[in-house]
């Protein structure tokens, strides 16, 4: 029943996603369960030796990592990561271009060309 604008489930969706995820998180900690690590998931190498993108994608930091996301995946545009993530616009256009470049150079480490 919050969902404003039909076109923007999948912002929505991974909104929701993100905040419960990050409950968890918090609830996880708090329990002490097991302590997190500061290390990023080994990349899955594709069919060609190469790490899979989406991989790569998942070792970025949590901030360039949703906005690029949202954005390559889902197709969204700044603005509408904007509302979804209530970033200002110019937050989240930093965001994509830090991300961006920070998603190059790994995969170029990676072995992509």
């Amino acid at each position: 029943h919050q969902l404003r604008q039909g076109g923007h489930v999948g912002a929505w969706l991974a909104a929701i996603a993100r905040h419960t995820a990050h409950r968890g998180r918090t609830r996880a900690a708090r329990q002490a369960l097991e302590p997190l690590t500061d290390e990023p998931a080994d990349p899955q190498a594709g069919p060609d030796g190469r790490p899979d993108v989406l991989a790569v994608l998942l070792t970025l930091p949590e901030t360039y990592r949703e906005t690029l996301a949202m954005r390559l995946v889902e197709g969204l545009t700044g603005p509408q990561i904007a509302e979804a993530t209530g970033l200002t616009h110019g937050s989240v256009r930093v965001n994509l271009s830090r991300g961006m470049k920070l998603l190059q150079d790994a995969l170029r480490k990676a072995g992509w060309p």
